[in-house]
């Protein structure tokens, strides 16, 4: 009876054991994927005909300020006062105008860049836990953010409510976390 208990109790354990290792954990660099993906290339050619357009339009108001400082200074002997006056002020205005342009264009360089990079990270992600799901991985880590990328949440253990407990944070009952859908 013994030998069958022992028995018993050491094939559970290397059953046990070899589920352990059975685990498979994986490893991508989802920066390099989306550099790779052809919707990036796209994106790229379109930001920098974006940029190219933001860049002309800098250029116009500069060449715009050029020469209006260049017709002051050229005539500024023969101009009266109050003429001078205005002409120093819409150099100022233009001045303001081009830093102001500036600093605008590069918000809306960098939200044209979300906007278009975001559906191509979606789709790489899309693949990534295709992949993952369909390979059987536990968790695949992304080593160009040091992140996970995929993690298998049915099989892990939540143990935020311990490490409350050990903290002794106390949640309230109302303001319990809704639950999972």
């Amino acid at each position: 009876m013994k030998k069958a208990i022992k028995l018993t109790l050491a094939v559970v354990l290397v059953m046990g054991s070899t589920s352990l290792f059975a685990q498979k954990f994986g490893r991508i660099n989802t920066q390099e994927i989306i550099v790779s993906m052809p919707e990036t290339k796209e994106m790229n050619t379109n930001m920098e005909a974006f940029a190219k357009e933001l860049q002309d339009n800098l250029e116009n108001i500069k060449v715009e300020f050029n020469t209006k400082l260049l017709d002051l200074q050229k005539n500024e002997a023969t101009l009266s006062e109050s003429v001078r006056q205005l002409k120093q002020k819409e150099l100022q205005e233009l001045q303001g105008r081009y830093a102001e342009f500036e600093q605008v264009a590069q918000q809306d360089y960098q939200k044209k860049q979300n906007e278009l990079l975001a559906p191509i990270i979606e789709k790489a992600k899309a693949a990534i836990d295709k992949i993952s799901q369909a390979g059987g991985f536990l968790a695949v880590f992304d080593t160009s953010t040091g992140s996970l990328a995929y993690f298998d949440e049915a099989t892990l253990t939540d143990i935020a409510p311990e490490v409350k407990k050990e903290l002794g944070i106390t949640d309230a009952p109302a303001a319990s976390a809704p639950a999972a859908k």
